[in-house]
């Protein structure tokens, strides 16, 4: 099924292939296409590839670290004479089995969970240089004691990824509201079958009464009452990415199953469980990357990504890359009955807010 350069040159069509772009495959390095996968999806996040650009551009020589390897990477595809073609991430993969002991083994990992991982290892790179650049020009320019910030400053990940949801506690006693802000890089939604996105959205903030047993503590009425609950989305991130809870602990099987429900996840979306006071509530956004898991358990089966570049969709499984038809992404949604075991369901959704 798959493309090798030229096919995909052809495919695309020489007048059609966009200039200063490059469609390359990754090296799997024993089951490491859960990585293969999530690069993909994040080097085609136009945002995000070019801030990994333009740090590789002004640190030229830093110690090596997970970052200073996936900007070797991204400038290694960015720069390449070809259009398409292979590249083996070898130094960034040793480099993540060398870090953290969970990659350090060549069994299938969760694509979510190196998401997760990744963005949260370079934004602590990006703030311990911060603080080491601070603390020299403190040195140089002392005048007694050195207030220390407490909390870092956010970097460009945050800058991209983050977004803030706030958690609205409603007293039915004096109605008084409470909230309490949580910053988020991606959000994980449960997922039911024939649903959408949007649907897994509404359920994300559902009120809930807490009554009974789970009452609520009002300050203001200085006793427990019941009170309404509700999770709500106060800012909205320049790139959502969206995790699809589609790996459920079975206690009487004693493992986690995959659920491949059929869910919907649309081209454009906007979203409309956003707070009263939210900032951009009406942020429109374009799906530009999927994270597809294929099979049938975590432990189980193969990631492989879609992403859209200039109006182009293409699938990246490993090394092989093939130009797809949007009709196409359809085929990604789940299956509408559990009868068939195996299936190719997207997993992570990314998108781009349109401004």
């Amino acid at each position: 099924m798959g493309a090798n350069a030229s096919q995909l040159e052809k495919e695309i069509g020489h007048d059609q292939f966009p200039s200063n772009e490059h469609y390359f495959g990754l090296v799997n390095f024993g089951n490491t296409c859960y990585c293969n996968s999530v690069l993909q999806a994040l080097y085609f996040c136009k945002p995000f590839r070019e801030k990994v650009l333009d740090y590789k551009a002004k640190n030229k020589r830093t110690k090596e670290t997970l970052l200073t390897c996936l900007a070797d990477l991204f400038y290694n595809i960015a720069t390449q004479k070809k259009k398409t073609g292979t590249i083996a991430p070898k130094k960034f993969i040793a480099r993540l089995r060398k870090e953290n002991e969970v990659f350090d083994n060549y069994m299938q990992q969760d694509a979510h969970e190196f998401l997760n991982y990744l963005l949260n290892t370079i934004a602590d790179i990006l703030q311990a240089e911060k603080q080491q650049g601070n603390a020299k020009v403190r040195t140089t320019n002392q005048n007694g004691d050195q207030q220390q910030t407490s909390k870092p400053e956010p970097t460009w990940v945050h800058d991209i990824f983050q977004g803030t949801l706030t958690n609205e506690t409603r007293c039915l006693n004096c109605e008084t509201v409470s909230s309490k802000d949580e910053d988020f890089l991606d959000l994980s939604v449960d997922v039911n079958q024939n649903t959408s996105i949007t649907h897994c959205l509404r359920g994300f903030s559902n009120t809930e009464t807490l009554c009974s047993e789970h009452k609520y503590y009002c300050e203001n009425c200085c006793s427990k009452q019941e009170a309404q609950k509700r999770m709500r989305v106060k800012k909205l991130p320049m790139i959502l990415a969206l995790h699809l809870k589609r790996f459920k602990y079975m206690e009487q099987q004693n493992r986690h199953t995959k659920l491949s429900y059929r869910v919907v996840f649309p081209l454009e979306l906007r979203l409309f469980n956003t707070s009263d006071d939210a900032y951009n509530p009406d942020r429109l956004y374009d799906l530009v990357a999927v994270v597809i898991h294929c099979g049938s358990g975590p432990n189980r089966g193969h990631y492989i990504s879609i992403v859209k570049s200039h109006g182009l969709w293409l699938l990246f499984d490993d090394d092989i890359v093939d130009k797809i038809d949007a009709s196409a992404i359809e085929d990604f949604y789940g299956l509408t009955s559990d009868t068939q075991k195996t299936s190719e369901s997207g997993y992570i959704l990314f998108y781009q807010s349109k401004e």
